[in-house]
């Protein structure tokens, strides 16, 4: 088995945090709490949400190294604004929300750089019963961080 590089990923990663730390802690608290994207989320709550998002992939990204299926593992996405609401990210401190979102990301990247390279093919099947690889979640980690991040920057420059 050949192993795969995933430093486009970590480094990636590293970069968004190096990049967007000094930018999120820079927001007044109106652009934060009142700008809303197409899902009516603030900045925060997709703040809120990408945390989410590193919690729930890591604990698959664990999972998988020593589970190969994981027929049951609780998918949040049909719930992501139950998640948000349930924490009140909305009312949360802006400057622990940047720290848990950067420490959560930098242990992620150590989770990826660490990983079992024999069980990128055991997976996990989401609440529409898709297999998932933790090749794939890996592969998809970074993209996801993307999409988010390209959002919290449109509701800076509204």
């Amino acid at each position: 088995m050949s192993t795969i590089d995933f430093s486009k990923i970590t480094d990636g990663i590293s970069s968004v945090i190096e990049t967007e730390e000094n930018l999120l802690r820079g927001l007044q608290e109106d652009v934060i709490t009142s700008r809303r994207n197409k899902q009516n989320r603030t900045i925060k709550q997709i703040l809120g949400h990408l945390i989410d998002s590193a919690s729930n992939n890591h604990q698959r990204m664990i999972r998988l190294q020593y589970c190969q299926h994981l027929l049951y593992f609780p998918d949040y996405r049909q719930d992501n604004d139950l998640w948000i609401a349930l924490q009140k990210y909305q009312h949360a401190d802006w400057n622990n929300l940047i720290g848990l979102w950067k420490f959560f990301n930098l242990h992620i990247i150590q989770v990826i750089k660490s990983v079992d390279q024999t069980k990128l093919e055991s997976y996990w099947c989401d609440f529409e019963g898709t297999k998932v690889t933790l090749k794939d979640m890996i592969e998809g980690y970074l993209d996801h961080l993307y999409l988010h991040i390209n959002e919290i920057h449109e509701l800076i420059n509204q």
